[in-house]
C-alpha cells in the first residue's frame, strides 16, 4: 500500500494506492482483506486530512461498495431528512445528489443543517465522466478560520434557521411524503417533535418546517471547531441569479421557497455574509479526479464536498456510516 496525497491550499486529500502491481481487479475476498490491512492507517489519515481516497479497489457495483463500508462501520439505512435528491440503488447505498450534469454542486457537509449528521461519506465511481465531474472537499476549519471575524461573529451569535415548504403532492420542490418517505401524516410528526423541529400543515396539507442549528460545531474526536451550515446552499443566492428571479415571481416571500435560510433570530443574512463563505469554501477546495472503482471517504466534518460540473456519464454512488 502506498501512501500519496493531493494539495491544495490547506486542504489534503491521501489516496492509498492498494495494488502496487497493476494487475487485475480484486476479488470480494481480496477487496475485503486489502481494506482490513488498510483500515488503522486510513483512519489515522482521515482525523488528519479529513479524506481518503482508495485506489485500485475495482468497486464495480453497490453491494460491493456496500460491503467496503461495512468494514468500517455498519452503513445508514435511511435518508429521511436530507434535501438532496437521490435514489436507493441497495440498502444503504444510492446515487450521489441526481443534479443536472451542468451545475456544480456546491461546498457543504452532508445534512448539517439536521439533528444528527452521518460521520463519514463513502463515494464510489462506477462510470467517470470524460470531462470535469470532479468532487472538490475544502477542510471546514481552515474555512471557519479563514471567515472574517465579524462575519463569523454574526453567524456564531445567531445560528441558523433553515426553513423547508415540503408540499403534499403538487408544488415546488419536494414532497413530504417522498423527503420522509412515508404518507403518514402522525410519523412525520413524531420524527419532527424528536428532531426538535417547528412545524406546521397548510390548509392545502403542505408541510412548513423550521430548525435553528449552529454556525460551527465541535468534531468529537480532534476537539476541532470547524464550521458546519448550509446557509449559503439553502439560501436562494445560491441559485444563478435568472433562475432565483424566475423562481422569487412564483411566491410572494422567500419563506415560501421550497428552501430558505435566515439568521436563527428571523433576521435576514447578509448577501455579502453568504458570499465570503462561499469564497473561503472554494478558495480553500482540493478537487478529486475520479477513476472508475476509486472510493472517497470523508469525514463529514472536517471536510466539506461538492461536485463539479460535468460532460457525459458519470455514475457516482454514496453510503454513510
Amino acid at each position: 500500500m502506498r501512501v500519496e496525497t493531493l494539495t491544495s491550499g490547506p486542504t489534503t486529500i491521501a489516496m492509498l494506492e492498494m495494488r502496487e502491481d497493476g494487475g487485475s481487479s480484486p476479488d470480494a475476498a481480496e477487496r475485503v482483506a486489502l481494506i482490513g490491512a488498510a483500515r488503522a492507517r486510513a483512519d489515522e489519515l482521515l482525523l488528519e486530512f479529513g479524506a481518503v481516497a482508495f485506489r485500485g479497489l475495482g468497486v464495480a457495483s453497490a453491494g460491493e461498495l456496500h460491503a467496503v463500508v461495512s468494514a468500517f462501520a455498519a452503513p445508514f439505512t435511511e435518508y429521511l431528512y436530507g434535501n438532496s435528491p437521490r435514489t436507493s440503488v441497495h440498502h444503504g447505498v444510492w446515487t450521489s445528489t441526481e443534479y443536472p450534469a451542468e451545475y456544480d454542486i456546491s461546498l457543504h457537509n452532508e445534512l448539517s443543517q439536521a439533528y444528527r449528521w452521518p460521520d463519514r461519506l463513502f463515494f464510489c465511481c462506477l462510470v467517470a465522466p470524460p470531462t470535469g465531474g470532479e468532487t472538490p472537499v475544502s477542510d471546514s476549519r481552515a474555512v471557519l478560520t479563514g471567515i472574517d471575524p465579524a462575519v463569523r461573529e454574526r453567524f456564531e451569535r445567531h445560528g441558523v434557521a433553515y426553513l423547508q415548504n415540503l408540499h403534499g403532492g403538487f408544488g415546488l420542490g419536494r414532497s413530504w411524503q417522498e423527503s420522509y418517505e412515508t404518507d403518514d401524516r402522525a410519523k412525520v410528526e413524531e420524527y419532527l417533535r424528536v428532531a426538535g423541529i417547528e412545524f406546521r400543515w397548510t390548509d392545502d396539507e403542505d408541510l412548513r418546517i423550521r430548525q435553528v442549528r449552529p454556525a460551527s460545531r465541535t468534531h468529537p474526536v480532534t476537539g476541532a471547531q470547524v464550521w458546519f451550515n448550509q446557509a449559503d446552499q439553502f439560501h436562494v443566492s445560491n441559485l444563478r441569479p435568472a433562475e432565483a428571479e424566475a423562481l422569487m415571481e412564483l411566491v410572494d416571500s422567500e419563506e415560501e421557497l421550497p428552501l430558505s435560510a435566515t439568521f436563527g433570530d428571523g433576521s435576514a443574512i447578509p448577501l455579502e455574509d453568504l458570499d465570503h463563505v462561499r469564497q473561503q469554501a472554494r478558495k480553500n477546495e482540493c478537487s478529486f479526479r475520479w477513476e472508475p472503482g476509486d472510493v472517497l471517504m470523508i469525514d463529514n466534518m472536517l471536510v466539506m464536498h461538492g461536485r463539479h460540473a460535468y460532460g457525459g456519464d458519470r455514475q457516482v454512488l454514496v453510503a454513510m456510516t
